[in-house]
């Protein structure tokens, strides 16, 4: 194992009597439920003659000669949609929230899925308090500070790991996507505690909040440059023998140089965002077409609309990994925004724990944050999320049978995307049947923006649910709170971000 050299191993001792090899029936047998025959190629390449007797077979089958004479000139989902699953995948539920937000909000060109989804989430109270019918917070105030933060997290992270070799693959981890626009639950938590929150009318969207992709382009490239800076100034200063205490000082004076000029680039591109503590202005007319007003700081507008009833911070993440142990807390090394902030935490439970804190929650009339795997047998304009939705197994032939926990061992799956949940459909037993989904891309997808997901997707491709702790287990409660974690390593699927 590892790099080091293999030892040669002795030479085998001959076996007397070989008969070359003769094998027993009961071996024989063995093998042939195990499968063992022999390669129609020795060395492992593909040849003409395998390539004939594949082209044989699938020549002289009615099914493949259908397919090839559909697939050919259609759009492979849309040739295989399932009529049955999209005529029974209705947007009806016998559960819902009983006060609906708006507008249907929109990412657009950018990756802040778990902002608009923390975001809906916390309008909620907002809307209902002050009678307001359209209203969104400000997702380009968070992503600003999200962005500067992150830049911050990777130069203080590059600091940290200054001895490991260049080509460590914890190094390039870290440098290859530094400053994704995704997160996670508890990233919202340390920005809305260090920042607050503002209307979008307060600090609204600019090009680049919506169309995130060259603004990230420059920000990696001038990161990378900043980071190998700061590594040749750490060599240079344990050559020097400075005192540990010295060398991190000095290396952070360095990059707060650096992290300035990241600074410079989001202010230029997103906005000069209020600070904390710097007060505001906010005019707004509620439904009933009354003129209201609100001053204050972005920290006390959170404070004073989305601690109630229950504080961001009193929320926690329910995964279902079924790679790793039940009620247990997890936690991925060296995955945060906010330096020295709450750390990425999960509670990891099975997946009808998930379903009945979901339940519970839009019985009380709590909208619900959860993360999936959105691209897994979903059709975003119908805005439907179905695993019978597509039906490649008829038309090729094949089965496909890998469990939720091979998805993520294999890299086939994780969480990729944030939404919200503001309804379920119950059958006569209480069991989910489907859920209503609010999105963030706009109201032209599905029905108005919103879409609908069965209980059999969310099986399959939910991993994690975000609940204040009133309405978890009080077991998973007890694990969070223990703060015994498992750490995970950096590359492990649970730290994609949303």
């Amino acid at each position: 194992m590892g790099s080091a050299p293999s030892k040669q191993q002795p030479s085998p001792i001959p076996i007397a009597h070989d008969e070359k090899r003769i094998l027993s029936p009961d071996l024989v047998a063995g093998m042939d439920s195990l499968h063992v025959v022999s390669p129609s190629s020795s060395d492992g390449s593909l040849t003409k003659s395998t390539i004939a007797s594949w082209e044989s077979d699938a020549a002289s089958d009615p099914k493949v000669i259908l397919a090839r004479t559909v697939l050919q000139h259609s759009n492979l989902s849309t040739a295989l949609t399932s009529r049955t699953a999209r005529t029974s995948d209705v947007h009806v539920f016998n559960n819902v929230i009983d006060f609906k937000t708006g507008p249907i909000t929109n990412q657009k060109s950018s990756g802040r899925c778990w902002i608009f989804a923390s975001t809906n989430v916390f309008r909620y109270s907002i809307m209902k308090a002050l009678k307001i019918s359209d209203f969104e917070l400000s997702q380009s105030y968070l992503f600003f500070w999200d962005k500067l933060n992150k830049a911050n997290y990777y130069l203080e992270l590059s600091i940290q790991n200054a001895n490991l070799p260049i080509d460590d693959r914890l190094v390039s981890h870290l440098s290859a996507d530094l400053i994704s626009d995704g997160g996670q639950w508890d990233m919202i938590v340390n920005l809305v505690e260090r920042y607050g929150l503002v209307p979008q009318a307060v600090f609204p969207e600019s090009t680049h909040s919506s169309l995130s992709g060259p603004l990230n382009n420059l920000v990696k490239t001038k990161l990378r440059e900043h980071a190998l800076i700061l590594r040749r100034l750490s060599s240079s200063l344990r050559a020097s023998f400075v005192p540990e205490d010295v060398l991190v000082s000095t290396l952070r004076a360095k990059k707060e140089d650096l992290v300035k000029e990241i600074y410079i680039i989001l202010t230029a591109t997103l906005g000069v965002p209020p600070t904390a503590d710097e007060t505001f202005t906010w005019e707004y007319t509620d439904a009933d077409g009354k003129f209201g007003k609100w001053n204050g700081t972005p920290l006390e507008f959170a404070k004073a609309f989305v601690s109630k009833p229950y504080p961001v911070s009193e929320s926690l993440s329910l995964i279902n990994d079924p790679r790793n142990s039940y009620t247990k807390l997890y936690t991925v090394n060296q995955l945060g925004n906010i330096w020295g902030a709450r750390p990425v935490l999960y509670v990891n439970t099975e997946i009808e724990n998930l379903k009945a804190v979901i339940v519970k929650m839009i019985k009380a009339g709590q909208p619900v944050f959860f993360g999936c795997d959105v691209g897994k047998f979903s059709d975003t304009a119908g805005g439907i999320m179905d695993p019978a939705l597509f039906q490649y197994e008829l038309a090729f032939d094949i089965t496909l049978g890998l469990t939720k926990a091979e998805r993520l061992q294999v890299n086939e799956s994780a969480m990729t995307h944030a939404m919200v949940i503001s309804g379920v459909h119950l059958d006569d037993s209480g069991k989910p049947v489907r859920y209503k989904v609010e999105n963030s891309w706009g109201d032209a997808n599905g029905d108005k923006g919103y879409f609908i997901m069965t209980d059999a997707w969310f099986e399959q491709f939910v991993y994690q649910v975000v609940a204040p702790k009133a309405y978890i287990p009080k077991v998973l409660v007890e694990v969070y709170e223990s703060g015994e974690k498992v750490v995970l390593p950096p590359w492990d699927p649970m730290g994609t971000l949303a």
